[in-house]
């Protein structure tokens, strides 16, 4: 027969958290959604849509500079191309290298951002991107299209944070404030990756070198959403504590 046992010579039991499991798309419902309205816009375009409605599609969903000199006359699509064109692509290889950057650079700004922020923050710098391109060719008629614009606004963000990332809530996030541009650029790190970037853009839109990708590269779009997302970044970050390096003793 067993005796009862005294609550001091109960063992604790410690909890043991359970281990979550890692989802194999870790990606916030945002940029899923950016990436899904990109990869259906494409797969209509190659096996969806016959050659005459891709020439519609192409002119009404597209960037084209020369819409915007005045001399054409005026359509309600005018209002919506500087935006839908970032959702559209010229190629496979084109849509695919687009997603794999927006997928590492758009996840942790927008568990960063939030939802709203971010799909604000993606339609600001695309803007910028074509703003950009429509002041350096005014009276270009090639249609211009592709998410790069804006994603090099994410890249640009990314180097504002200083690449710094937290993943204690089980998701990456940009960390810390967003560092003052003096800072940014005594960073031996984010330098060195400014330069790579700079120096990639001139030399794929320049020569011309893109291997896989078919067409020019805008590469004077891709430079208007990094100056607007490194410059702009601010206005979306909805963190405004104060800067680690700011304090109000000022003595040494």
């Amino acid at each position: 027969m067993s005796e009862p046992v005294g609550p001091s010579e109960i063992e604790p039991i410690e909890d043991v958290p359970e281990q979550r499991r890692e989802p194999v798309f870790n990606l916030p419902p945002v940029v899923l959604a950016v990436i899904g309205i990109c990869a259906v816009v494409y797969l209509l375009q190659q096996y969806v849509l016959t050659d005459a409605q891709q020439l519609t599609l192409l002119y009404d969903g597209a960037f084209i500079p020369v819409l915007y000199t005045g001399q054409y006359g005026f359509d309600w699509f005018l209002f919506s191309r500087p935006f839908t064109y970032a959702f559209m692509h010229g190629g496979f290889a084109h849509i695919a290298i687009n997603m794999v950057w927006l997928a590492a650079f758009g996840s942790p700004l927008a568990n960063r951002l939030g939802a709203l922020r971010f799909a604000l923050f993606f339609a600001v710098t695309g803007l910028a991107s074509v703003v950009l391109y429509w002041a350096m060719h005014p009276y270009g008629e090639a249609p211009l299209v592709g998410a790069s614009g804006a994603i090099s606004g994410m890249m640009a963000a990314a180097a504002r944070f200083g690449f710094r990332t937290n993943r204690s809530a089980g998701k990456a996030a940009f960390d810390g404030p967003v560092l003052p541009i003096a800072i940014v650029l005594r960073s031996r790190g984010v330098v060195i990756f400014l330069a790579v970037w700079m120096i990639i853009n001139l030399a794929t839109g320049l020569l011309g070198f893109a291997p896989g990708v078919d067409g020019q590269i805008a590469w004077e779009a891709h430079i208007g959403g990094f100056i607007a997302g490194f410059f702009g970044l601010r206005w979306f970050d909805r963190r405004w504590q104060a800067p680690e390096w700011e304090t109000t003793d000022r003595r040494t």
